[in-house]
């Protein structure tokens, strides 16, 4: 399996509003009656979603949880209508899951491209030159805009390690990771190692993060199947770079040369593939050198090979900020580890339609109908669209609002104004 673990993050996103329609009339001189002329809202930006191959991690959404569109302008007199809010774009690591705070139901899973608007920005209210009837030539009112949808939503990410710590057990890639990132990896002097590996976030700047992996100590001949064997070496293989740890110090007794040459010749049996990785070797415990020439032996051995060689003591905290930087260096040049999610199909929008609607009937015969759920149902209707519309006309019909207009003694040819929407009725 890819080395993974899961990242999360919960955000609140809004829409902007829709900008509200005017009440005006034009005025020129020798223009008697010029008539209303009041312009629409602009429709409110809308929160739009899309994958960026350059993030890995949802650090980012760590220091930022709210995400506001900018709102509609409102419309002005001379027919002008307001000015759009701009959308508001949000970029996240491929595969990252959308799930709803509230039900935990997956309502996006960004695995393509494809951007995905998460909230609709409201529709602009009309300005009164939209109401203006052979029977109703001064309408004095407009419509207001109607609210841009907002959700409190979980990111959720599987990541998969940019990095991959590789080296003999008890050499420091623990210690290593636990100062980079804020993983906790048991840490302790033993010669036998964990069965999963240990994943950090390793945040480098804004908008640089990336994953590193602490993998399992490789012993010699797993790639034949022994000890855990393939387990060990099958989660580094989508790791993009490896840091190669290895102990210099010569506390041990051990030959960092010799233990160099071990576990690459280990890769190079598993996977030709992973062995031609990129590699950064990292003298870990220059702080207690016991032996200076073991460092000298091992830098022209790996630069011979066309390795960079970097000095660090993880345990001390020297030399792993330069490691960091040059890890994030060299990632960004580097392909984008490819991801695939199942790809999700959202479900159609369920409206609530248990709650009264206010319905009240203007001077003019006008029937005004106005609700919570009204508003949010027709924030999912594309007007423009014929199935769209049968829809929502499915829906009005479902709720029973149209019986209660005919209680109410509503006749053919009377005029229903749903907030931006009119049509006359029809039995």
């Amino acid at each position: 399996m890819a080395s993974s673990f899961i990242d999360k993050a919960r955000i609140t996103v809004k829409a902007g509003n829709g900008g509200n329609g005017v009440v005006a009339f034009h005025r020129e001189k020798y223009v008697a009656a010029g008539g209303p002329d009041g312009g629409d809202g602009g429709r409110g930006g809308s929160v739009i979603l899309k994958v960026d191959d350059n993030m890995s991690t949802l650090m980012d959404f760590r220091y930022k949880r709210k995400y506001v569109a900018p709102n509609g302008m409102d419309g002005q007199g001379a027919r002008k209508s307001g000015k759009d809010g701009q959308d508001l774009v949000i970029r996240v690591p491929r595969g990252t899951l959308v799930r709803d705070a509230e039900t935990g139901e997956i309502i996006q899973d960004m695995s393509s491209a494809e951007p995905y608007v998460l909230c609709r920005g409201g529709r602009g209210g009309w300005g009164n030159m939209h109401f203006a009837t052979p029977t109703r030539q001064v309408p004095r009112f407009a419509k207001a805009g109607l609210p841009g949808e907002s959700h409190d939503v979980i990111l959720e990410l599987k990541l998969l390690a940019d990095v991959g710590l590789i080296g003999f057990p008890n050499v420091g890639k623990s210690t290593l990771l636990s100062v980079v990132s804020k993983a906790q990896p048991k840490i302790a002097n033993y010669h036998f190692t964990t069965l999963y590996p240990n994943l950090g976030v390793v945040w480098v700047d804004e908008g640089v993060s990336f994953v590193m992996a602490d993998i399992p100590g490789i012993i010699e001949g797993a790639s034949e199947g022994a000890g855990l064997g393939h387990d060990f070496l099958r989660h580094i293989d989508r790791c993009r770079l490896l840091i190669h740890v290895v102990d210099v110090s010569g506390s041990e007794g051990r030959d960092p040369v010799a233990d160099f040459d071990a576990i690459n010749q280990e890769l190079q049996q598993y996977s030709p593939e992973l062995a031609a990785r990129p590699q950064i070797v990292a003298a870990n415990k220059v702080d207690i050198l016991e032996a200076p020439e073991n460092l000298e032996r091992l830098r022209a051995h790996v630069e011979s090979q066309g390795y960079q060689l970097l000095e660090i003591s993880a345990a001390a905290h020297m030399g792993t900020r330069e490691l960091v930087n040059k890890a994030a260096e060299l990632l960004a040049t580097l392909p984008p580890v490819t991801v695939y999610e199942p790809e999700y199909v959202p479900k159609p929008p369920v409206v609530d339609t248990s709650a009264p609607l206010d319905i009240q009937r203007a001077d003019d015969g006008t029937w005004l109908i106005e609700g919570p759920w009204l508003q949010r149902l027709m924030g999912n209707v594309n007007f423009n669209d014929y199935e769209s519309r049968m829809w929502f006309e499915k829906a009005l019909r479902d709720s029973g609002l149209y019986e209660r207009l005919e209680e109410m003694g509503i006749q053919d040819g009377d005029t229903v104004s749903l907030y931006d929407f009119e049509f006359e009725y029809q039995k």
